[in-house]
């Protein structure tokens, strides 16, 4: 983030919204915070893990106009003068608020549409989707959401779908055609990278057998199947249905069914790692987040990498300047490659195991220095996306470039996802004071499918290898992706600690790490990679209340049940947020 100063100063400040909303709940607000008393509010709690290393753990907090002003044993926060205890906690286990460094606002919209994936996921409002193991049941759940649509011109858009699990090769307009022959139907992979529509779709976006370009797949006879791969291929479709997927997310019902989601999942930060930052969205984000009843801190990062370096770097130099407690920006979103089981990632030789082609650049590499540079120039932080090792190569390069031209302190440049990332990459990360966040989720959602078709044994051992990142001294987190797979970091320490697939193989069992480390990568480590350490990511006088409320102690239990730990909810800024699933 830039203005690190700002940011800080503005932690005592009344949530100054500078964006142009309604002038009474500016007034709401401060008054709501001036009338805050001074006297602290002292938690105690059975036990308190701050992640701060010069004091582990502790037996209470205390709070004051939502900063944390005192960490210890009751009998030392007596010192603090006026204060009330607050027994909500008593027996809770506290620890900060989780960070999630890599998701997307589209968490909290994609519900709005049909959920057809593999795996079982649980919705904002708490309702469990059953996941779907067959094109049958698929097919059967989509023809039930058709049967409730009256217009027979509204489109049916589902989401989640994912063919790597299903034996017998990929769907296509055969399956989707049984659903409705005239009404139009897409279907968003899980990756988000892929969609497959109907005929009547393709007919709707002008795609047919005459049509020649990457990404729209054919069969043998020369027909299109249905499957569009990357954004380019599914634009026509886009221009159909609107930008439906991703809008849905920046309504103000998008934005608090993702507070939600952050809410059960124990998490008080949390990025929108790709957003036009269009007026509209930036507008409802600014009134969502200046309520002091939602639950979340949202960090939006800028789609960089189709649009013109300078307009971009205008736009979020303009916006770090509105910046508000709840809502920060400076951070610059730029995606060269695509999705590893979607086949569209840039694999270094020897490429996919099962022999399919190399994936797709969604940069091209020629541009990448270039566009890396100027953001640099700007002063502004790049999270750049490459799951494939060539990928990361390209993103080296263009970033050992910049900081040879234009050297900076402290810039942490962070590469998103990294999955193939191998040990001589992370070193050069580690040499150029770049950050990491693996994708340590794939290992569990994905990892047989890499083992045996996508990457091959070998290279699968290494994926996502948070045990180098570790022991190189590269600073790392460890993210969901959300929407691609459920909002849950401590279903990703579980990940990162155990690497076992769904089937139970482990992959890389060198890259394990300890429960401890995996925690502080998503509390410090995931605050580091966003510039905000100083404010979040620990308990510790001077920094924000932001704690997540769980049931057991992740240090305690067995590792293999770290997944399985309650969250009874959250404390952002010193408000208390019960979670709907709380016990």
């Amino acid at each position: 983030m830039i203005q690190r100063r700002r940011h800080h100063d503005q932690r005592d400040s009344t949530q100054r919204c500078r964006h142009p909303i309604s002038g009474d709940n500016i007034r709401a607000i401060r008054y709501q915070i001036m009338a805050m008393t001074k006297t602290a509010t002292v938690f105690p709690a059975r036990k308190i893990i701050t992640m701060d290393p010069r004091r582990s753990a502790a037996e209470a907090v205390a709070v004051r106009d939502g900063n944390v002003v005192g960490v210890g044993t009751a009998d030392e926060l007596r010192a603090l003068g006026p204060h009330r205890i607050d027994d909500t906690f008593r027996n809770k286990v506290l620890m900060p608020g989780l960070v999630e460094g890599h998701c997307h606002l589209m968490e909290g919209g994609i519900w709005n549409f049909v959920y057809v994936g593999f795996y079982d996921r649980r919705g904002p409002d708490g309702t469990l989707w059953t996941g779907l193991r067959s094109f049958d049941a698929v097919v059967a759940r989509l023809k039930a959401a058709e049967s409730q649509l009256a217009d027979p011109q509204q489109p049916l858009l589902a989401w989640g779908f994912d063919p790597v699990y299903f034996v017998g090769g990929r769907m296509t307009t055969h399956e989707l055609d049984q659903v409705s022959s005239t009404r139009r139907i897409a279907v968003l992979h899980a990756s988000i990278h892929l969609m497959n529509v109907n005929s009547a779709m393709l007919a709707a976006a002008g795609l047919d057998r005459s049509i020649r370009a990457e990404g729209v797949i054919k069969a043998a006879d020369g027909e299109l199947t249905g499957e569009l791969q990357e954004f380019a291929a599914m634009f026509p479709v886009f221009r159909v249905i609107g930008n439906a997927f991703f809008s849905a997310a920046e309504t103000e019902a998008g934005i608090r069914n993702f507070g939600c989601s952050a809410n059960i999942a124990g998490v008080t930060t949390a990025t929108d790692l790709l957003s036009d930052c269009n007026d509209a969205a930036v507008a409802n984000l600014f009134r969502v987040t200046c309520d002091p009843a939602f639950p979340l801190r949202i960090i939006p990062a800028f789609r960089g990498f189709d649009a013109d370096p300078q307009q971009g770097i205008d736009t979020v130099t303009r916006l770090a300047r509105d910046a508000t407690e709840r809502l920060r920006f400076g951070a610059v979103k730029l995606v060269l490659d695509g999705s590893i089981q979607g086949f569209t990632a840039r694999l270094r030789a020897p490429g996919y195991h099962d022999g399919s082609p190399n994936g797709q650049w969604l940069m091209a590499p020629q541009q990448v220095a270039e566009i890396v540079g100027a953001y640099h120039r700007a002063g502004l932080q790049l999270h750049i996306h490459t799951n494939g090792d060539e990928a990361t190569d390209v993103a080296l390069e263009a970033l050992e470039r910049a900081l040879a031209d234009r050297p900076r302190h402290d810039h942490r440049h962070t590469i998103q996802h990294a999955q193939m990332a191998d040990a001589a990459q992370l070193q050069r990360m580690a040499d150029l004071g770049v950050c990491v966040n693996l994708f340590a989720n794939h290992i569990y959602y994905w990892g047989d499918v890499h083992y045996t078709r996508t990457v091959g044994p070998e290279r699968a051992h290494r994926m996502n290898a948070v045990g180098t990142a570790s022991r190189l001294g590269v600073h790392y987190a460890i993210h969901s992706d959300a929407p691609i797979t459920p909002l849950g970091p401590l279903f990703t320490a579980w990940c990162a600690v155990n690497r076992r697939t769904m089937s139970g193989r482990v992959l890389g069992e060198t890259e394990r790490i300890p429960v401890a480390d995996a925690l502080h990568a998503i509390t410090l480590g995931a605050a580091y990679t966003l510039k905000l350490d100083h404010e979040i990511g620990s308990i510790e006088s001077g920094k924000r209340a932001d704690f997540a409320v769980l049931d057991d102690d992740p240090l305690e239990i067995a590792p293999e049940q770290l997944k399985d730990v309650g969250i009874w909810g959250t404390v952002v800024g010193g408000r208390v947020f019960r979670s709907p699933l709380a016990r």
